[in-house]
C-alpha cells in the first residue's frame, strides 16, 4: 500500500506553496507549546523543494519555535493547574514529573538537549515555566538547541536531500509502516 509515498508527494507539493513559510511558522510555534507534530515534517520537504531557501526556513522554524516556547513557559508559569487535567488525560503526568527531575539535576542544559532532540519539547517549555526557571537562560538554551536542530535539518536537506530524494521516496512506505507498527507496539505495551 503506497499511503506514505502519496503523502510524501503531497507534502513536497505543499512545501512549494507560497504560504508554506507561514504554515511552517505556525507549526513551529504550536509544537513548542501544545501541538504533537514536530516542524521537521514541514521543514524537510520545504528545504528539499527549495534548497536555496533552506536556511531561511530554518530561521523561520527557530524563531517561531522560540515564540511558541515562550507560550509554553507562560502556560507552565501561570496556568499549570488549569491545564493539569489535560496533561493527565493524555498520559503525560509521569513524563512531566520525570522532566521536573531532569530540571533539578541538569538545570538549563536540559532545555538545550530537549530543544535539539526529538523528545517532546513542549514538556520542557511548560516545565521550565512551572519550575520558575530564569527566563533569559531558558530563551538562550532554546534558541541554541532549536536553532542547531533546524539548521542541521536544513543543511542536510540542502546538501544531500536532492541526491537522496528518490531513495527517500522509494523507502518512505516501509519507514511509515514501521513507524506505525512501533507506535502500535508501544501502545500495546503501555496499556497492558
Amino acid at each position: 500500500m503506497s499511503l506514505f509515498s502519496t503523502l510524501y508527494d503531497k507534502t513536497i507539493t505543499w512545501a512549494k506553496h507560497p504560504k508554506a513559510p507561514w504554515y511552517l511558522g505556525g507549526m513551529s510555534f504550536a509544537e513548542s507549546s501544545f501541538f504533537p507534530i514536530p516542524p521537521d515534517v514541514m521543514l524537510m520537504p520545504m528545504a528539499l523543494a527549495k534548497p536555496e531557501k533552506a536556511f531561511q526556513y530554518a530561521w523561520i522554524a527557530t524563531i517561531f519555535s522560540l515564540i511558541g516556547g515562550l507560550l509554553g513557559y507562560a502556560i507552565g508559569y501561570w496556568l499549570l493547574e488549569l491545564v493539569w487535567p489535560m496533561i493527565q488525560s493524555i498520559g503525560y503526568e509521569a513524563r512531566y514529573h520525570e522532566v521536573e527531575g531532569f530540571f533539578e539535576e541538569y538545570g538549563v542544559w536540559i532545555v538545550f538537549v530537549a530543544g535539539f532532540s526529538p523528545i517532546p519539547y513542549k514538556l520542557f517549555t511548560v516545565t521550565a515555566g512551572a519550575t520558575n526557571m530564569a527566563l533569559l537562560p531558558f530563551l538562550l538554551a532554546s534558541l541554541v538547541g532549536r536553532g542547531a536542530r533546524f539548521f542541521l535539518v536544513a543543511w542536510v536537506m540542502k546538501v544531500g536531500g536532492e541526491r537522496y530524494q528518490e531513495k527517500i521516496r522509494k523507502w518512505i512506505d516501509w519507514l511509515g509502516w514501521l513507524a506505525v507498527a512501533l507506535i502500535v507496539f508501544y501502545l500495546i505495551v503501555k496499556l497492558t
